[in-house]
């Protein structure tokens, strides 16, 4: 008993790390470290500022419509590359539906995900999301290839990338809203 009473930070830190790798419950935790760290995102500076000038990307969404990125040239634009099984994906997710939900009609939501539809409908019933979910039919524009998850672009109607960021982030800030507007 004296053993665990000197020990208890570390007895307590050891089934944390266990927890972390048990597939039910490790994912929650990390979802809400991800929650806790979520920052808004930093918009570029202008004289860092990529500009997109190749819209050819086709995408199809879940009614099985084909869609060519092509017809949001000229509009604002948010893209973001996600997946379900990414923890730091589901952390922004709360904050990307509540910014969809207040400027889906001042811009475009692209949410591009690799996942089979399954998957899909599963993790949107099971959350409750409501946004537009499009699986990729050809290789992205090269300023929009990212490695890692999530990545999220926001483009105004020039094309010009306002904000590239991977990781999670806390997209409902009023940063954001205002580059919307």
């Amino acid at each position: 008993m004296n053993w665990i009473k000197k020990n208890y930070g570390n007895v307590l830190w050891g089934l944390f790390i266990v927890l972390l790798f048990i597939p039910q419950t490790g994912t929650p935790i990390k979802v809400f470290i991800n929650r806790l760290i979520a920052f808004s995102p930093s918009v570029e500076a202008v004289e860092d500022r990529k500009t997109l000038e190749d819209y050819q990307w086709q995408l199809r969404d879940l009614d099985g419509r084909v869609v060519n990125f092509q017809e949001f040239k000229g509009k604002k634009v948010v893209v973001n590359f996600w997946a379900t099984w990414c923890p730091p994906c589901i952390a922004e997710m709360p904050s990307m539906q509540a910014l969809y939900n207040d400027y889906k009609d001042k811009a475009v939501f692209v949410f591009v995900t690799n996942d089979d539809r399954e998957a899909i409908d599963k993790f949107i019933s099971k959350r409750h999301f409501q946004i537009p979910i499009y699986q990729a039919l050809s290789s992205a524009p090269a300023l929009l290839e990212g490695n890692s998850l999530p990545t999220t672009y926001l483009i105004d109607e020039s094309g010009a990338i306002l904000i590239e960021k991977t990781g999670a982030a806390d997209w409902n800030s009023d940063k954001v809203r205002a580059l919307l507007e």
